[in-house]
């Protein structure tokens, strides 16, 4: 445990007793009695915590009758600042839209709390940048108009254009709900004309139409079940598991990973990393093996070996004059 994630242990352990002996607090945080004492100094003197001890209750407590400072960014886990962050960054960069002076009182309260935690007059993003890789542009109106079908739960008929066909074809879908994956928005929706559950890259969607009629109601279980239970952002029910071994050099790294939430993985005698993946279609996961080169081979099954061993082909036949 890191020294900033044990102090913010202490505030949680101190919030929920009223005094909790120094043996207690050394065997929860799995600590020494010298860092113990070292960690009461710092929280006293260097952050201004008011802890005292209570010899009546036989042991440490904050005081009651002093003011808790919340000091900047050490009271914050990694993924709470990066929500803090998110949403600094996504309210600056709205757009003038309806939505925008709903969600202007937000973006004063944020800057509030900011200032409480001692960033008055500045700004995170000064501090801290969100890269945004492969962003695709996305017309604001049509983003509203898809998003406002989704949640009052109405049908649109929609033109949209296959990414990997260029084929252009008309449907209605009830939208289910929408998806940021990898900077970019997805709508999962029911789709009338195939009567199955289908995925839409909404930036693909070239006119739409709002329409009256109610959208079709599908479970959580269900969409989870279509729509969750392969790799990445394409959906099916047919699921076919994936076998990868990277080399030792990669191992270190890749074995820190989350590829999907069900994935299994080991590692080798050698140091290699073997890494499982339940996949129901093969694209999205062709082009991230591809991104390892020689240092990732395809174990199972033979068919994505054989795809991934002709897509690099195809590839390198670009580069052979």
């Amino acid at each position: 445990m890191s020294e900033v994630a044990r102090l913010y242990r202490y505030k949680s352990l101190f919030s929920g007793r009223t005094a909790i002996s120094a043996i207690e607090l050394q065997r929860e945080l799995e600590i020494s009695p010298a860092t113990f004492k070292r960690d009461i100094a710092k929280l006293r003197d260097q952050l201004n915590v008011p802890i005292v001890y209570d010899r009546a209750l036989g042991g440490y407590r904050l005081s009651p009758s002093q003011k808790v400072a919340e000091l900047p960014g050490i009271w914050f886990t990694h993924d709470e600042l990066l929500a803090l962050v998110s949403i600094e960054h996504l309210l600056s960069q709205l757009e003038p839209t309806v939505l925008a002076s709903t969600l202007k009182p937000i973006q004063g309260r944020l800057a509030q709390l900011l200032e409480e935690l001692g960033f008055a007059n500045q700004s995170f993003g000064m501090k801290i940048l969100l890269l945004q890789s492969k962003k695709r542009t996305l017309p604001p109106k049509l983003f509203e108009s898809v998003a406002a079908a989704t949640l009052i739960g109405k049908r649109i008929k929609i033109l949209h254009r296959n990414r990997h066909t260029s084929v252009t074809v008309e449907r209605v879908v009830s939208p289910l709900r929408l998806v940021h994956y990898r900077d970019n928005w997805y709508l999962d929706s029911w789709c009338h004309l195939r009567e199955g559950l289908r995925s839409f890259s909404i930036d693909a969607i070239e006119n739409l139409e709002a329409l009256n009629d109610d959208g079709i109601k599908v479970s959580k279980e269900s969409l989870h079940a279509a729509m969750g239970a392969g790799y990445g952002i394409f959906s099916g029910k047919t699921i076919t598991w994936a076998t990868l071994k990277f080399s030792p050099k990669r191992s270190q790294w890749v074995s820190r990973e989350v590829w999907h939430p069900n994935q299994k993985s080991s590692f080798e005698a050698d140091g290699s990393f073997v890494l499982m993946i339940p996949y129901s279609d093969d694209r999205e996961l062709i082009g991230d093996i591809m991104r390892f080169g020689p240092e990732v081979e395809v174990m199972a099954p033979q068919s994505l070996k054989s795809k991934v061993h002709s897509t690099l082909l195809a590839a390198l036949s670009r580069f052979v004059s």
